[in-house]
């Protein structure tokens, strides 16, 4: 399942995928530094994310134990799809070319690129 995510609801998403299940608690307090949320902020993002399908939860004593509901590489893949529409028009290609011409393309990131072009290049396409 795809979902699309706002900044501040990625920030609980990374939490939840970094160790689950969570209370409203130990999200409250892992995200406090970071973002200052309360509890009841905490709560809405929450049910937000319920309501998209990010999250899901189970009563488990005196609280809700929170889960991701939607795996990072599926949430990811849908943000990549949803940036590229919205900045480059949907071309992968003005976004490279953009990232060569202004230069923040290091040799390092060069090698990956064409480590993963070449390998799909190698691979059946439909």
């Amino acid at each position: 399942m795809r979902v699309n995510l706002s900044d501040s609801e990625w920030k609980l998403m990374n939490r939840l995928w970094e160790q689950s299940p969570r209370t409203i608690m130990e999200l409250t307090a892992a995200v406090k530094d970071d973002t200052g949320w309360s509890k009841n902020t905490v709560i809405t993002m929450l049910s937000r994310l319920e309501a998209k399908g990010a999250v899901r939860h189970e009563e488990g004593g005196r609280a809700k134990r929170y889960f991701p509901a939607v795996d990072r590489e599926d949430a990811a893949a849908a943000e990549t799809e949803s940036f590229l529409s919205r900045v480059y028009g949907g071309s992968l290609g003005l976004m490279v070319s953009n990232l060569v011409e202004s230069h923040q393309l290091t040799a390092a990131d060069i090698a990956e690129l064409s480590a993963i072009l070449e390998k799909a290049g190698g691979e059946e396409h439909a």
